[in-house]
């Protein structure tokens, strides 16, 4: 039923808890796993408005994408040691822009995201990112929630 999942994440701990909910998922039949990364353009703007020089924004964009690497590598090897075909993807852009970009391109079965990421309000019903995923994904969308004690 769900052969291609897309996996957002921002490395918050509810996108580790989703990472859980997908290794289960292969057991109903799931083979293979996009794992999304997106480095914030906001967080990128945001140093713009701060005024550093773009050398030290190309500096900061660089380590992001290196600690990215890292931590997808990582995700990816916990993921085909259940069995999966993975593909790690990091891209630079709005994060429910860019999902949804990918969920275009290559057509997944299922998208499992979390319901906040680093960017947590206590006071929010959803997250933002997850909420225009849910509001403007073409196909499923299985939102895994915050423990209630966080």
């Amino acid at each position: 039923m769900f052969k291609k999942i897309l996996y957002p994440t921002d490395f918050s701990d509810v996108a580790a808890k989703a990472l859980d909910y997908i290794k289960q998922l292969k057991e109903a039949g799931a083979q293979e796993v996009l794992i999304l990364h997106v480095i914030n353009q906001r967080i990128i703007d945001g140093l713009r408005r701060h005024a550093m020089l773009d050398k030290d924004i190309l500096q900061w964009q660089k380590k992001a994408r290196e600690i990215a690497e890292e931590s997808l590598a990582e995700m990816s090897n916990a993921l085909e040691d259940v069995g999966f075909s993975v593909k790690p993807i990091i891209t630079t852009g709005f994060p429910w822009r860019e999902i949804l970009a990918v969920e275009e391109k290559e057509k997944p079965s299922l998208i499992v995201i979390g319901s906040h990421g680093r960017s947590n309000l206590s006071d929010m019903f959803l997250g933002a990112v997850s909420d225009r995923v849910i509001r403007k994904s073409k196909g499923p969308v299985m939102v895994i929630k915050r423990d209630p004690e966080d």
